[in-house]
């Protein structure tokens, strides 16, 4: 049982608290996922200066595979953060080697040999997902909260679990979007609402679930680490609620630390 994550990697840079760390959608969602059990492969690109050293030592560490992380030459993607009281704020984001990064017929082939893909809105991996898919295999996709960007109906027909962010309370609107989803080639649409937990749509019922109650340091990293208990649930084959809860209890102890996933 093995996932790959594919898409993007950066440097989160805190330069006023005088903090950073290796992040990047699909390497938080990746390395929860490596921390619960389940081997991951890292496919994307990093820099040739320090940073990507320092993201290429990071995720040795964590033991994911890093055979198809590939160093270009230049900087490695950063982005400067800065918090409001407890919940992050993005600044400036420099695209570094993420600018020109392109994923080859190898890395495809590699992707498609695992029992799972995950990859997210902003990881420019969506050109690959119809030669994965039509390797049979499944695909979760993190839209993050950016319900009406191009590529929630362009991906649609490639995708298996879609994950949503949404800015408000569980409603008609919310739960018809979802419904949408599925109705139209998706097997799961998820939307998380927050402190107000989550809400699984599967064709037949909604599942629901509140959260884990936690004494937040930093919001970073919950959605991630979210999608990693969620599909670890789904990899071990658990009913939907206990998935749901499962992500509940991952990023529960993220927003613990201010990293975007626990030592």
């Amino acid at each position: 049982m093995r996932v790959a994550e594919i898409g993007d990697n950066c440097i989160d840079v805190y330069e006023r608290l005088g903090k950073k760390y290796p992040t990047g959608n699909v390497v938080d969602t990746g390395v929860n996922l490596q921390k619960l059990g389940i081997p991951v492969s890292i496919i994307s690109t990093t820099g040739s200066d320090e940073n990507g050293a320092w993201m290429i030592e990071t995720l040795k560490e964590e033991g994911v595979d890093i055979s198809h992380l590939k160093v270009g030459e230049g900087e490695t993607a950063v982005t400067y953060m800065d918090m409001d009281g407890l919940d992050r704020v993005h600044g400036d984001y420099v695209e570094g080697v993420l600018e020109n990064i392109t994923f080859d017929e190898e890395d495809i082939a590699f992707a498609a040999s695992h029992d799972l893909v995950h990859t997210a809105l902003w990881g420019k991996a969506e050109g690959t997902l119809p030669a994965i898919a039509a390797k049979g295999t499944p695909i979760a996709f993190d839209y993050a909260d950016r319900l009406d960007h191009p590529l929630v109906e362009e991906t649609l027909p490639y995708v298996t679990y879609g994950f949503y962010s949404y800015h408000g309370s569980r409603d008609e609107k919310i739960e018809a979007f979802l419904k949408d989803k599925v109705a139209r080639g998706m097997k799961i649409a998820v939307a998380t609402f927050g402190e107000e937990g989550s809400i699984a749509w599967d064709g037949k019922e909604f599942h629901s679930y509140g959260i884990v109650k936690a004494e937040v340091v930093n919001t970073v990293g919950a959605g991630d680490s979210f999608i990693a208990g969620f599909l670890y649930g789904i990899l071990k084959e658990l009913p939907i609620v206990e998935c749901l809860k499962k992500g509940a209890e991952v990023a529960a102890s993220v927003v613990e630390v201010f990293e975007p996933w626990v030592k």
